[in-house]
C-alpha cells in the first residue's frame, strides 16, 4: 500500500457521464490486483473532505486506470482536471479476486461502471478463457471495453430500455449462458447490489463458483472508520464484513444477501 501523490496523464470521457483517467504511479501500477481499489482525494482543499473509492480498472506500464461516473461534488470536480495536474491516491487496498486453479471457464458479469474490475481481471489473466457480458440502463450508457482498455474482445450487451441488445437485466443473460453451458465455469461479478443478489442466489443453487466486488460508501478504506459493514451470511461463522478492509471481493455464499 501506498501514499502518494499521482500525476494525471489523462482524463477523457468515455460515455455522456462517465470518464477514464490515468495516473502516473509505477508503485500502484506494479503491486495492483483485479479487483482492488484506490482511496483519492478529489481536491487539495478541505472540501470535499474525505478521499473516494475507485476500483482500478486496468494497468498499462506505469499507469493506472480509474473509471468513473458523475454523480456528486466529488467526480463533478475530477472531471475538470487536467494533464499534469496530481492526486494525492492511497493505494491499492483490499482483497483481489481469486481464480480458481482448475481449467475453469470465466464468465465476467457486470451492471454499468461495475465493468471497471472485471476489465482488470481480464487482462492480469489473459489465458483464461472468458466471457463478458453487461447491462446497461440504455445504449447511451454503454461502456465499450475497447475504448478504456485498447483491446477488442466480445460483449454480450442487456439494456434495461431495450435499445441495444438484450430487453432487460443483465441476469437474463447469464440464465441463457448457464442453461447452454454445462462445462465447468466461474462467475465474477460486479455491478448493483440487485443485480449482485440475483447473480448470487442463481450461482448457488447450481453450486458453480462466484466471486462478487461490492460497492460500499467508504471514508478511509482501512476498516477504521467501520462504516462499509455489511451482513455476513448464517455459514461465514461472521456477524459482518468490512467492505475495505475484508472485501471488496467475497464469496458469494459469504453475504446475506436478503440483509444487504
Amino acid at each position: 500500500m501506498f501514499d502518494l501523490l499521482a500525476e494525471i496523464v489523462s482524463n477523457e470521457r468515455r460515455t455522456h457521464d462517465t470518464w477514464l483517467m490515468a495516473l502516473r504511479s509505477q508503485s500502484i501500477a506494479q503491486a495492483a490486483k483485479p479487483g482492488q481499489f484506490v482511496m483519492i482525494r478529489v481536491s487539495p482543499g478541505l472540501d470535499p473532505l474525505l478521499r473516494r473509492p475507485f476500483s482500478i480498472c486496468g494497468v498499462k506500464e506505469d499507469l493506472f486506470l480509474v473509471l468513473y461516473r458523475v454523480v456528486g461534488k466529488g467526480t463533478n470536480l475530477m472531471r475538470e482536471l487536467r494533464q499534469g495536474e496530481k492526486l494525492q491516491v492511497l493505494g491499492p487496498l483490499g482483497k483481489s479476486f481469486a481464480v480458481p486453479e482448475k481449467n475453469f471457464s470465466r464468465l465476467l458479469v457486470g451492471g454499468g461502471i461495475g465493468v471497471a474490475p472485471l476489465l482488470f481481471l481480464r487482462q492480469f489473466h489473459r489465458e483464461k478463457a472468458d466471457a463478458l457480458m453487461m447491462g446497461f440502463r440504455s445504449a447511451k450508457d454503454i461502456l465499450s471495453p475497447q475504448k478504456i482498455t485498447g483491446e477488442e474482445w466480445g460483449l454480450a450487451v442487456a439494456t434495461d430500455d431495450g435499445t441495444k441488445g438484450h430487453h432487460g437485466p443483465v441476469t437474463d443473460l447469464l440464465d441463457e449462458f448457464l442453461r447452454k453451458n454445462s462445462g465447468e465455469v466461474a462467475v465474477f461479478a460486479c455491478g448493483p447490489k440487485p443485480m449482485l443478489r440475483k447473480v448470487a442466489e442463481t450461482t448457488l443453487a447450481l453450486g458453480i463458483p462466484c466471486e462478487v466486488s461490492l460497492e460500499a460508501h467508504m471514508a478511509c478504506g482501512l476498516g477504521a472508520c467501520q462504516g462499509c459493514a455489511v451482513k455476513a451470511s448464517a455459514t461465514s461463522g461472521r456477524s459482518y464484513f468490512y467492505v475495505c478492509q475484508e472485501g471488496p471481493v467475497f464469496k458469494a455464499e459469504e453475504i446475506d444477501w436478503e440483509g444487504l
